[in-house]
This record gives structure tokens, C-alpha cells and sequence, in this order.
């Protein structure tokens, strides 16, 4: 009587790389899974809901008349380079929000299972790009009420498209802070040096035609400068934006080029 070899099915053979469509579930999972932390820790929205009113209030009550002498005016000023402001201060929070999930373990968790190191970054960006987003529609919101105006509409849409991807790229830093700073009050403190001279060097809250010459050569290659400059010719079409649009699309690509792959490799490494 013969005996039959039973020979076990093969595993394919593969070389551990993670496709396209893979990578677009597993970013897709993360993404929902970040959403239904905000749905149940909806405190983590004050930052992106709160500060536009704060600041958009703050600056044209406080700072409106003495600057434009018009605060009506200086809405319209104020207005588009807070868009840029409120970009910076989210992409400060992925940092320490970042760092926080390295310290609860949460990285580790996601660092051990079979997905793409670059998805679990990406996710974040992801949801907090959809921060900015409701932060921009509320300042936007509280701009109006004020008397903002808008002359291009379509330019406005533009000027908010610009300041998401300069956020993206600003982003990267952040991450990249987050996975090396050993504490989120490590990462908060970096980024406040970081963030202080880019907002108030640059023509966000007033002109920069006043300021000494040697600050005036660093506001001119400001990227917040270019993107509040190019947000308000979008928005009113009175000046050139050329310029300034793509001085802010050059640094979202030069940020996003640089620190992505850095901040990739540091959380792969990451002991």
C-alpha cells in the first residue's frame, strides 16, 4: 500500500514591500482611528476652534486702530496672514501630539505591526490638514462678521489651498521634533523659538515698510511673509502674487523634500 506525500501549501514569496492600495488602507484605518479619538476627546479641537477667534479679535481690536488707523482695513490686512499664523500653530501641536502617543506607547504599538512606516505619519498629517481646515473656516467666519471682504472668490479657495500645502510641509518639522524631542513640553518650547521671529518678522500683523533694513531683507524670504502677501492678492487682487505664490510653493516642496524622509527614518528608528 502506497503513502501519499502530503506536501504543505507554499506561502508566496514576497519581498516585504507594501503596495499602492496598501498603503492607502492602512492610512485610511489610521485616519479613522485618529477621527474617533477627536470624537471622544473633543477638547483637542479647542486649539483649532478657539485661537482663530482669539487672535482675529485680539489683533483688530487691540492693534487695528494703532496700526491701520482703520480697523475695518486692517481686517482685510490681518485676516489672510492669520490664515498662515493658524497654520504654523496646528502644525506645532502634531508635534507634541506626536510625541505624546511615543510616551502612552501608542508608536510602539503601530511601529510593530505590518504597515508602512510612512502611512502612520501620513494619517497624522492627514487629520490635522482637516484641522487647519476648520481652524481657516472659523477665522474666516469671525473675518466676515468683522467686515472682511472678499473680491475673488476663487482666489480666496486658492489662498486656502496655499496655506494647506505650506502647512504640509512646515508639518514635517513638527513630526520630526516630536519623534527626537524627548517630552512634548521639549517640542512646545522648540517650536516657540521656532515660530516667534518666523510670525513677528514677517508681514503678518503689519507692514514690513517701517522695519530696519536687515530685518526687512529676512521678512522679504520669510515663507509666512510670501503666503500672507500672496494670500491677500489672491484673496483682493490688489497686488502681483506670482512671486509669492510660488516663493511659498518653492518652501512647502524644499520642507516636505528635506524633512519628510528624515522624519520617516527617525520614526523607524526611533529606540
Amino acid at each position: 500500500m502506497s503513502t501519499a506525500t502530503v506536501t504543505a501549501p507554499t506561502a508566496p514569496v514576497t519581498d516585504g514591500r507594501i503596495g499602492l492600495r496598501g498603503n492607502l488602507r492602512h492610512v485610511g484605518a489610521l485616519v479613522r482611528r485618529n477621527l474617533l479619538w477627536i470624537r471622544q476627546d473633543p477638547e483637542s479641537m479647542f486649539d483649532a476652534i478657539l485661537f482663530p477667534i482669539v487672535f482675529c479679535l485680539l489683533f483688530v481690536f487691540v492693534f487695528g486702530g494703532a496700526i491701520a488707523h482703520d480697523r475695518h482695513a486692517y481686517v482685510n490686512y490681518v485676516v489672510p496672514g492669520l490664515m498662515a499664523m493658524m497654520g504654523m500653530n496646528i502644525a506645532q501641536g502634531v508635534g507634541t501630539g506626536f510625541n505624546e502617543d511615543f510616551q502612552k506607547g501608542v508608536m510602539d504599538r503601530f511601529r510593530s505591526l505590518p504597515i508602512s512606516r510612512g502611512s502612520v505619519l501620513i494619517a497624522k498629517i492627514t487629520v490635522e490638514i482637516g484641522r487647519m481646515l476648520v481652524a481657516t473656516a472659523v477665522l474666516l467666519a469671525v473675518g466676515f462678521l468683522l467686515g472682511l471682504s472678499v473680491s475673488n472668490v476663487p482666489g480666496l479657495f486658492a489662498s486656502i489651498g496655499l496655506s494647506m500645502v505650506f502647512g504640509f510641509g512646515v508639518m514635517w518639522i513638527f513630526l520630526t521634533l516630536g519623534v527626537v524631542m524627548k517630552s512634548a513640553q521639549a517640542v512646545q518650547g522648540m517650536g516657540f523659538l521656532v515660530l516667534m521671529p518666523l510670525q513677528f518678522g514677517s508681514s503678518i500683523f503689519a507692514p514690513t515698510t517701517t522695519m530696519p533694513g536687515w530685518l526687512q531683507a529676512f521678512t522679504d524670504y520669510n515663507p509666512l511673509s510670501t503666503l500672507a502677501d500672496a494670500a491677500r492678492g489672491l484673496m483682493n487682487g490688489h497686488q502681483p502674487v506670482a512671486h509669492d505664490v510660488l516663493m511659498t510653493l518653492g518652501w512647502s516642496v524644499v520642507l516636505t523634500a528635506v524633512m519628510a524622509p528624515i522624519a520617516i527614518r527617525k520614526f523607524t528608528t526611533k529606540s
